[in-house]
């Protein structure tokens, strides 16, 4: 699943493709959505929240899509005409005189009031990259966080009814970079605050490039610390890089781990 920095750059491409320009054309290929028409009307804004994406329109609706496993949404000049190639796999099109929208196997398509889109993200703990983004939204992220003080770590993290924007690719370079293994108490972590704001730090050092960088080396290969790093050394100590599956049945996501590193 995109991290919340993909999903913030995405929002920014939306928006400037989409934002004070009049849709010409509305195509929702969900049957939910069949028949709806948003042509005529203006987009004031596309925003993130968290890794839900929201199209404001100015008739007072909100298309909000989540890209989940396999989403994307690609950026296209009006004039190159309906999708082609892979056609099967749009969800939604939405284009003015300039650029087009394509929205490809997004997890969510829907359309609700703008006024309601508490419904879809009013659970959210406090987004990473939000604008009001300050001590007080971390000192919440932290309640948050601690509040079930037995749960691992690395499950409270991704839980993005306490924080927004953490993926598997954050969780495991935070907690690395703090010394914490994935599999610790929450409560057991003697400073949380600087946790949440180191991961406020990747993530905005990195909401504009493409790709994810959290060694401050972009070449091949040396992006991460231990993501994506199973059995190969520790890029510190040597030792080899383990990787698991944690959090509830069905609910399991990937973490790695250096066992030397992360007591």
């Amino acid at each position: 699943m995109p991290e919340g920095d993909v999903v913030w750059n995405t929002a920014r491409r939306l928006h400037e493709a989409l934002a004070g320009r009049v849709l010409t054309r509305s195509d929702f290929r969900v049957p939910r959505y069949a028949t709806a028409n948003l042509t005529g009307h203006p987009v004031t804004e596309a925003v993130s929240q968290g890794k839900h994406l929201l199209i404001r329109v100015g008739n007072g609706l909100t298309v909000h899509t989540h890209l989940k496993m396999d989403g994307s949404w690609r950026i296209r000049p009006a004039a190159a005409g309906p999708p082609r190639k892979n056609a099967h796999q749009v969800r939604v099109v939405l284009a003015n005189t300039e650029w087009q929208a394509v929205g490809y196997l997004l997890g969510v398509t829907e359309i609700l009031p703008t006024a309601r889109e508490y419904q879809v993200t009013g659970h959210l703990g406090p987004d990473l990259l939000g604008p009001g983004w300050d001590e007080a939204q971390a000192a919440e992220a932290v309640r948050r966080l601690t509040a079930d003080a037995g749960r691992p770590i690395g499950e409270a993290l991704l839980d993005q009814r306490n924080v927004a924007g953490f993926g598997t690719v954050y969780m495991a370079e935070t907690l690395f970079l703090r010394g914490v293994d994935p599999s610790r108490p929450a409560g057991d972590i003697e400073d949380v605050t600087a946790l949440v704001e180191l991961g406020h730090r990747l993530l905005d050092a990195n909401k504009e490039r493409l790709g994810h960088v959290t060694t401050g080396d972009a070449r091949p290969g040396r992006e991460s610390w231990v993501y994506g790093r199973a059995g190969r050394p520790c890029r510190r100590c040597g030792t080899l890089v383990r990787r698991a599956e944690q959090g509830t049945p069905g609910q399991e996501r990937l973490r790695f781990w250096c066992p030397s590193c992360q007591r």
